[in-house]
């Protein structure tokens, strides 16, 4: 008797288990079959979140285009820039070199030189004196001053631009 209880105990255990594992397998099959099936109220929103989402890209790629466009043309005004600063610093070297060589300041290249450099330099001149030698070559300081001066603010200028230009992002 004893052997007939415990095997009786078993297979209803063993019932059990099955009809537990049916039930469980049941539930699962309808909340999948729930899940697949959205309600409207669903629908709605997933289409709401999908619209904001295409917005939010729409929006990203025109300010990205916006972006790029504005680095386009600060690049090109820091392209001029750079050429004009890198005239006046060949304009100021050749004033430099001319001075050393005691070039004659009644050639009309030394007065072309020195007329188109004059309005830049004159707010150095005199700033120290200029060593020279008997024969009359001279090393211009205030020259060399000026390109210094003028290398500050051409880097200033740049690096403005480059503010102007990196794009802004947001956290």
């Amino acid at each position: 008797m004893d052997n007939k209880l415990e095997i009786d105990e078993a297979r209803r255990a063993a019932q059990y288990e099955t009809a537990k594992a049916q039930v469980e397998a049941d539930v699962n099959q309808e909340i999948v079959s729930r899940a697949e099936v959205s309600t409207p109220r669903e629908q709605a929103r997933v289409s709401e979140i999908a619209q904001d989402f295409r917005g939010k890209a729409v929006n990203e790629i025109a300010e990205t285009e916006r972006d790029v466009e504005r680095g386009r043309t600060v690049a090109r005004i820091s392209q001029f820039i750079d050429y004009v600063f890198y005239l006046i610093y060949s304009l100021f070297i050749i004033r430099l070199v001319l001075n050393l060589l005691a070039a004659n300041s009644k050639n009309g290249f030394v007065q072309f030189i020195n007329a188109v450099t004059n309005p830049m330099y004159a707010p150095f001149r005199g700033i120290t004196n200029s060593p020279s030698t008997p024969e009359g070559n001279t090393l211009a300081l205030p020259i060399i001053i000026a390109v210094i001066a003028y290398l500050l603010l051409h880097l200033a200028i740049n690096g403005l631009l480059r503010l102007v230009a990196h794009r802004k992002t947001t956290v």
